[in-house]
């Protein structure tokens, strides 16, 4: 595998069942810095990821929400120089053998963001919602959802702005923004566990299913706009130079 400056970022919410096995599963990897993001959760979550010391803790005050968090840990590892970064879930779905395919897949394609897809998953929802934005946005990516990712550093960019924390889901929204700039996407095939706690943020019920989907509807056919700040960004680096 090629020696890049990779993060593993996790964000978590009081996932106390799951996150020992989820670290215990990630800390034998070699080359990767593994940081979560306790998204003020008000359980044992925190406690446990500090009895981890080669794990980066971020805690923060308040639950802001999965995509908010994750955010917070994509605007760490734009800060820290991070060539790239891989989004991994806190509820034991997502394997670790699917690391090193989606660093090996972006190796071999160069694309900015790989897509670890498992399309076989889910519920009639899930999937009725995948055809629909599809269409809508365009994108041809087939696990819209999928919350495990690798991005580049030119996608960290992107995704560390002010106005990517207008979005509300890791999904079509954050797809449609790298889409705008011109990212390269690309999906691996890859094999996701059964959820061992809680349940869907976004598939619970048809009613969240139906915002979701009312929502993200109207992100697709709205236009979007490129960020001024990745110049304010640029611009401030060279100053501090």
């Amino acid at each position: 595998m090629k020696k890049v400056n990779t993060a593993i970022v996790i964000p978590a919410f009081n996932e106390q069942a799951s996150i020992c096995r989820v670290l215990n599963s990630l800390i034998e990897l070699d080359g990767f810095d593994i940081i979560v993001v306790d998204d003020g959760s008000t359980d044992d979550t925190a406690i446990l990821v500090s009895a981890f010391p080669q794990v980066i803790l971020l805690s923060l005050a308040v639950n802001i929400g999965a995509w908010k968090a994750m955010q917070t840990g994509i605007r760490y590892c734009h800060l820290n120089n991070y060539e790239r970064l891989i989004t991994f879930d806190a509820d034991g779905q997502h394997q670790v053998a699917s690391i090193k395919l989606l660093c090996d897949h972006q190796n071999e394609t160069l694309a900015d963001v790989v897509i670890g897809s498992c399309t076989g998953r889910g519920s009639l929802s899930r999937h009725i919602a995948w055809t629909l934005f599809r269409g809508l946005s365009g994108i041809k990516v087939n696990d819209l959802t999928s919350g495990l990712r690798l991005y580049t550093r030119p996608a960290i960019s992107i995704l560390s702005t002010r106005e990517a924390s207008l979005l509300e889901y890791q999904d079509v929204g954050v797809l449609l923004m790298l889409k705008t700039f011109g990212l390269k996407l690309s999906e691996k095939a890859v094999n996701m566990n059964s959820r061992e706690d809680g349940i869907s943020r976004i598939f619970y019920s048809w009613g969240a299913v139906a915002y979701y989907m009312a929502h993200t509807s109207l992100l697709c056919i709205s236009k979007v706009r490129k960020s001024s700040e990745l110049s304010y960004q640029l611009a401030m680096k060279r100053h501090l130079k």
